[in-house]
C-alpha cells in the first residue's frame, strides 16, 4: 500500500492542473504529498481523485490534510477593446471545466417578486445584462452574486435595490446596475469582439434553471442565423430552461457570443440566444432605450397599420 501511495503521489506531481480548482493536499507520514479533489471520505480512509486514478489513502497514515495554496491560472486575453461600459477580447481556447470556473462568478441570478432569471456583470461598476421578459413591469430587483474567497470556498450575497438602466423589448434585453460593494469586487466577463460562430462550434451557457443555482450546459451550434419575427437567433443544443433567461452564451475561449432567452417547449436540445451584435448595440445606444421610473414599460412601440381601404365602387347609374 505504502509503495502505490508514493507511487501515485509521484503521479499526482506530475499532473499540471489548469482548472481554477484549490484542491486538498494531503501529507502522509513517510513525507509524500498527494494532491486532489476529495471524492469520498469515511471512518478508515479518504478517497482522492489525483486525474489519473482514485487513491484511497488510509486515515492513519495522513500526517496533514490542508488546502491547495495554488490560485486560478489567469487568462491571458489579446486584443482587448475597452468600450464604455463593456470590453472585448480574443481569448485562447481552453476546456469548459476551465472556462467555467474562471468565468462562472461573473453570472448572477436575477431576482423579482414575480420570478428569477439570470445575467451577467460587464464592469466593475456593477452593469449587467438580463431579458427584457425577466424584468417586465418590474421596480423590485435583487441579484444573488457568488464569490470565491481566498480560502477558495464559495460564497454567495443578495444585493438588493438593483438598478433599471435601459430596457429594450423589441431585442428582449435589458441593462441593469448592481450597487457596488465596499468589500467585494464584481467579477466581469468579455463579449465576442467579432459575431464570428459557425455550425458546430462549441458553446456552453451558465443560468439559473428553474432555480439550480450556477447550473453549467454544453452544446454546440446548430445555425447561427434562425429567423423569429424578423429577428436573427443563434440556435443551440446547450440545454436551456426557465431561469437560463438573461444568462451568457459562451463560445470555447469563455467571450460571450450571445444571450440565452428562449426554447422551444415540446423539444429538447432547441435553444435560442440573442447575437451578441444585437447585445452591442443595445449597450451602445442605451441612452435610446433609458428606463423611466415613471413608465415602467419603456420604449415605444408601434401601432397595428390601420385595414386597407375598401376599393371604391363604381357609380351607378
Amino acid at each position: 500500500m505504502m509503495h502505490s501511495i508514493r507511487f501515485l503521489a509521484l503521479a499526482s506531481l506530475l499532473l499540471t492542473w489548469s482548472c481554477a480548482v484549490r484542491a486538498d493536499v494531503i501529507e502522509v507520514k513517510t513525507g509524500q504529498r498527494i494532491e486532489g479533489d476529495v471524492l469520498k471520505e469515511d471512518d478508515e480512509a479518504l478517497f482522492v481523485d489525483v486525474g489519473v486514478t482514485v487513491v484511497r489513502v488510509p486515515l492513519s497514515q495522513i500526517k496533514e490534510r490542508t488546502k491547495s495554496s495554488a490560485k486560478p491560472e489567469t487568462v491571458k486575453p489579446e486584443k482587448v477593446e475597452e468600450k464604455e461600459i463593456y470590453r472585448t477580447a480574443k481569448l485562447p481556447v481552453r476546456t469548459i471545466k476551465e472556462l467555467a470556473e474562471t468565468f462562472g462568478e461573473g453570472v448572477v441570478l436575477v431576482q423579482t417578486p414575480g420570478g428569477l432569471g439570470s445575467g451577467f456583470i460587464l464592469n466593475e461598476k456593477g452593469y449587467c445584462v438580463t431579458n427584457y421578459h425577466v424584468v417586465e413591469k418590474e421596480t423590485r430587483i435583487a441579484t444573488t452574486i457568488w464569490h470565491r474567497s481566498e480560502s477558495g470556498e464559495f460564497t454567495k450575497r443578495r444585493i438588493d435595490d438593483v438598478k433599471i438602466i435601459a430596457l429594450n423589448p423589441f431585442f428582449d434585453l435589458a441593462l441593469l446596475q448592481i450597487p457596488e460593494q465596499k468589500d467585494l469586487k464584481f467579477r466581469t466577463v468579455f463579449l465576442a469582439g467579432e459575431s464570428d460562430s459557425k455550425e458546430g462550434d462549441d458553446v456552453f451557457a451558465i443560468g439559473n434553471p428553474l432555480g439550480l443555482e450556477r447550473s453549467v450546459s454544453r452544446g454546440i451550434v446548430s445555425t447561427r442565423n434562425r429567423n423569429f419575427q424578423g429577428l436573427v437567433y443563434i440556435q443551440t443544443t446547450a440545454q436551456i430552461n426557465p431561469g437560463n433567461s438573461g444568462g451568457p452564451l459562451f463560445n470555447s475561449r469563455g467571450e460571450v457570443v450571445g444571450v440565452t432567452n428562449m426554447k422551444l417547449i415540446l423539444g429538447e436540445g432547441l435553444g435560442f440566444a440573442i447575437p451578441v451584435n444585437y447585445l452591442k448595440d443595445f449597450l451602445n445606444n442605451r441612452e435610446a432605450y433609458a428606463f423611466d421610473k415613471n413608465n415602467p414599460n419603456s420604449g415605444h412601440r408601434y401601432l397595428e397599420a390601420p385595414p386597407r381601404r375598401s376599393a371604391a365602387k363604381p357609380p351607378t347609374e
